[in-house]
């Protein structure tokens, strides 16, 4: 009995030394960022499977192009040409054009802009006003830019590069760029432009001194001014036709003798002076007068010119601040009613002022006819075209019809309304329904 108790005594002592297991200490770079963990933490099944899915399309886009280029015609091998083909003159002319390139490619300097300022300081102020003149002097820019760069390239080809003799080379490169004609220095120009200025300045009169002084004063005496003046006609409110006609043509004869009285006196101290003449020889005189004459009446004509434009945009219906107004009567005379004056009276005057305008300054003699002084003046031919007249002509007639339908509309109106009173119409019916028997009734219904 003592053995078994003994033993079971023993086993729970046993069981009540149980030991725990030892500790298990980590090391101490767990916490750090080592490689193995870089690569756990960074991988993402996700894009693994998305390699798998392109290296798949990859191969499959692979083997379909094998089998689409299986299935072409196999490249025929490079002819075997002869040996006089692959010549040592054709490659220098392949080796010449590639040189040209890698020449003509380098990089060049642009024109300088201090020149660029130059030519545009000679060239006059009046030019370069306005956009498309703007315009145009950029491309001008431009295309001299260009130029000065080809010019440059050519310049860097001929002096760098010898070209081969090779016939065909021109064609298949291109031929280099020709000098501009006229730029051409090597020899001297200098007596061939002192001939060519001799010739110009002995048979090109309008660059004489005299034709200059000649012109600024026509400039001085015309510009901005015509021969009437129409700005007061629409302030004096209705007047008459002939009296505007009246008016009108002693404006012009005051006018043209005022300019004969201080224009052409001008004229003639310049052509009396000693210095007028200078360089002229003497069987050069008709065609220098005949050019003098000439610029006198090309300036006469352009003044009548503006004055008859004036006179016409008078009449502009779009510009109703400025259109006379007419003194017009409705009369009625012989058993007839009509304006006084009639539309056709009216147009008429208007037209004739044009005429008058245009037979001013018709009598301004030539200036060897003055120095002269022959018995038979010669006139100076100042006639205006007949183009302009004609468009000046049909213009008015256009605008007064415009500016006369009211009137015309009136007119009718009263005709159509009471002529048959005026006529004798009424007085026939009202005798003849006297004549016939009516009772009162009907005489009171006929006279409402």
């Amino acid at each position: 009995m003592s053995d078994p108790n003994k033993a079971a005594i023993a086993a729970e002592k046993e069981a009540l030394n149980l030991k725990l297991p030892p500790i298990v200490h980590f090391p101490e770079n767990i916490g750090a960022d080592t490689p193995t963990q870089s690569k756990l933490l960074k991988y993402r099944r996700s894009k693994e499977q998305q390699k798998k899915i392109n290296q798949l399309v990859i191969d499959g886009a692979k083997r379909n192009l094998d089998r689409t280029l299986g299935k072409r015609t196999p490249v025929l091998p490079a002819p075997d040409y002869p040996q006089t083909m692959n010549s040592e003159m054709k490659k220098k002319g392949f080796n010449y054009i590639y040189m040209k390139q890698c020449v003509e490619s380098s990089p060049i300097v642009p024109i300088q802009q201090e020149w660029l300022d130059h030519m545009l300081r000679l060239i006059p102020e009046s030019l370069k006003e306005g956009k498309e003149r703007e315009e145009l002097l950029e491309s001008l820019i431009n295309e001299v830019s260009s130029d000065f760069e080809n010019s440059m390239k050519r310049y860097l080809v001929q002096s760098v590069l010898v070209k081969p003799p090779i016939k065909w080379l021109e064609d298949e490169g291109g031929p280099l760029p020709e000098s501009p004609v006229g730029l051409d220095y090597s020899n001297p120009w200098h007596s061939s432009y002192v001939q060519a200025r001799n010739q110009i300045f002995s048979n090109l009169y309008i660059v004489h001194p005299t034709m200059k002084t000649l012109l600024d004063l026509g400039y001085t005496t015309f510009d901005g001014i015509i021969l009437l003046d129409f700005t007061g006609i629409r302030a004096k409110g209705p007047i008459d036709c002939e009296s505007l006609k009246t008016d009108l043509s002693i404006e012009a004869r005051k006018a043209e003798e005022k300019i004969m009285n201080t224009w052409y006196p001008k004229v003639i101290n310049i052509f009396t002076k000693k210095e007028a003449l200078e360089g002229i020889k003497p069987e050069k005189l008709d065609a220098f007068y005949s050019c003098v004459s000439t610029l006198m009446s090309n300036q006469l004509k352009d003044f009548l010119r503006k004055t008859i434009e004036e006179f016409v945009k008078l009449f502009d219906p779009k510009d109703q601040q400025r259109l006379p107004i007419f003194k017009m009567e409705l009369t009625f005379d012989d058993d007839k009613m009509e304006f006084y004056p009639t539309f056709q009276d009216l147009e008429d005057i208007v037209l004739s002022l044009v005429e008058r305008i245009a037979e001013a300054l018709q009598n301004v003699q030539t200036i060897p006819s003055w120095l002269s002084g022959t018995s038979t003046p010669v006139n100076l031919d100042t006639a205006l075209p007949e183009h302009v007249l004609h468009w000046a002509v049909n213009t008015l007639k256009a605008a007064v019809h415009r500016n006369l339908e009211g009137a015309r509309k009136h007119y009718e109106t009263y005709v159509e309304k009471y002529n048959w009173l005026l006529d004798g119409t009424a007085v026939e019916n009202i005798e003849t329904f006297q004549t016939e028997d009516h009772t009162f009734d009907e005489y009171t219904e006929y006279l409402q």
